[in-house]
């Protein structure tokens, strides 16, 4: 989202101030997240709840992925950190258990949580599936090459990419969102 850290911030304290709301949470879908965007936010002390891409997941899910594979129960929650900009990840996938996140001991990362769901991982599979199949077809020609997802290019020639395509299955299910730091920790507001 091109410019939406130089208009968001405004608007939401200016909102503030127009209505004498002192603390307020900014709720947004996966197109926030980026980190410029994140970081703004955190900058400006206003608290956060956005939804994560879910290519974040096999960085934010190490220690999960490094167990458990991509093994997930119906409903199941995994509580973990996610690296601010320009931060290096703090977790230790050597380390069983994910990181719960801590304000003073993960000072460079934010909250992430990260929920898996059979209903989420059926519907992410047929999309994936009839992404794979536009896929194919253009590969076969039968398609226009217009921003299909899995295709790329090898020695010239338009290919499958199993790689990319492998790893968004491994990650069907899963829905993440980043949060803010604690009440506690902030000091603001």
């Amino acid at each position: 989202m091109t410019g939406s850290t130089t208009t968001i911030i405004p608007v939401v304290e200016a909102f503030q101030a127009a209505h004498g709301i002192e603390e307020l949470v900014i709720v947004a879908d996966a197109g926030m997240l980026s980190a410029a965007n994140l970081t703004a936010l955190d900058k400006a002390h206003l608290r956060f709840i956005v939804g994560a891409r879910t290519t974040r997941a096999p960085g934010d899910l190490e220690a999960h992925f490094h167990w458990a594979g991509d093994a997930f129960t119906d409903g199941q929650l995994i509580d973990t950190i996610t690296p601010k900009k320009g931060s290096r990840s703090e977790r230790d996938k050597a380390v069983r258990a994910e990181p719960v996140w801590d304000p003073a001991k993960y000072s460079g990362s934010w909250r992430a949580v990260w929920a898996y769901s059979k209903k989420r991982a059926a519907r992410d599979t047929q999309t994936l599936t009839a992404q794979e199949n536009r896929a194919r077809a253009v590969i076969a020609g039968e398609k226009r090459p217009k921003g299909t997802r899995f295709v790329t290019v090898h020695q010239g020639d338009q290919v499958l990419d199993e790689a990319s395509l492998a790893r968004a299955r491994s990650l069907v299910g899963l829905k993440g969102y980043v949060t803010f730091r604690s009440r506690a920790s902030d000091g603001c507001r």
